[in-house]
This record gives C-alpha cells, structure tokens and sequence, in this order.
C-alpha cells in the first residue's frame, strides 16, 4: 500500500486537477443561472475587490437585502433590480473566468505553463473567496436571540466559502507540480 500511494502521487496531483476542473467548470457555469447570480450579490457588494465591478454606489451597498430572491424563487421587481445593477452581467463575467481558471488547471496535465497559471490563479481566488469571512455579514450566523452567533459560527453561506481553504492549498499543489515540471524540461 505505502508503494502504491508513493508511486501514485504525480496520478493523484492529476486527479486534483481534474477536480478541481469539475468545481470550477461546474460552479462558472452556473453563474449563467438567476438564482446563482442572486446567491453570490451578498458576497460582490460587500467586497472591496468586486463591489466597484456593480453600477450602484456605495451609499446604496446594503440595498441589495431589499432584493434578494431565494434559491429558486422568481420576483419579478427583483430580478429587475439586478438586471439594471449589473448583478447577471457581473455573474456571467465571473463564471466565465472560474470556468477558464478551471480548464487553465485541466490543461495542467498536458501542459505544464499553462498549468502553472492555473495553479497561482486558483490560489488567488481562493484569496478573494476567503476574504468573504471577513467581509460579509452572511457568513456568519446572525443574532436572532439564540446562544450561538457570530464568530466562530459560521452560517451555510460562511461554510461554503471556508471551503476554498482546501482549493487555496490544492492551486498551490498543482503550481508547485507545474513548477517542478517545468523545472525539469529545462534541465532536460
């Protein structure tokens, strides 16, 4: 066994490539959908690196709690709301970089640079994803009377997003194989 996963690791770094292509491809795509690009309006207009991205100001940052639809649920003044916000454009923008990142990382199997970008592009936005603990209110359960609030407390919405520690530490994996790779070809 310990031969086996010894000699088995550059398959399981490929393995890890090819999930995280599934994550990304699978998530940038629904980002086409409305109610995912409803879902991630909590996270883009709180964020100092996206809500500039978003056509209302920042005095009105908080308004989009006036509009959020549920998963699924179809309000037509909401769904206005974002339209003329910019929410579904910024959305379709987004998933198709996390869509490109993820085949960026696929290629990774084959082509070791462009593997490489791959790798420090799905580190940097797990970056980003991970500073949605820090600045968005949803992510962690709210006062609503009970015991358990507030940090260390996360909501559904703060465990999604503490997951990108794992693809944080997977981009670096992939990158450091890529590197090795590329390191070796030219000593080649």
């Amino acid at each position: 066994m310990l031969e086996f996963l010894a000699n088995s690791q550059r398959k399981f770094i490929h393995l890890l490539r090819i999930s995280i292509f599934i994550v990304m491809a699978w998530i940038g795509g629904l980002k086409a959908f409305q109610y995912e690009a409803d879902g991630i309006i909590p996270f883009v207009a709180n964020s100092p690196f996206m809500s500039f991205l978003l056509k209302h100001d920042v005095s009105d940052a908080d308004n989009y709690k006036l509009h959020k639809n549920k998963e699924g649920e179809v309000v037509p003044e909401n769904i206005k709301w974002h339209e003329s916000n910019g929410t579904y454009v910024f959305s379709y923008g987004l998933g198709t970089v996390i869509f490109t990142i993820g085949m960026l990382v696929l290629l990774g199997i084959w082509f070791p640079k462009i593997g490489l970008a791959g790798g420090i592009l799905t580190f940097g936005m797990s970056i980003v994803t991970l500073s949605f603990l820090v600045t968005t209110p949803e992510t962690w359960v709210p006062n609503l009377g009970g015991p358990d609030f507030g940090f260390p407390f996360l909501s559904a919405a703060g465990r999604l997003v503490v997951k990108d520690v794992i693809m944080l530490a997977g981009g670096l994996v992939i990158a450091s194989d890529s590197a090795k790779r590329l390191l070796t070809l030219k000593n080649k």
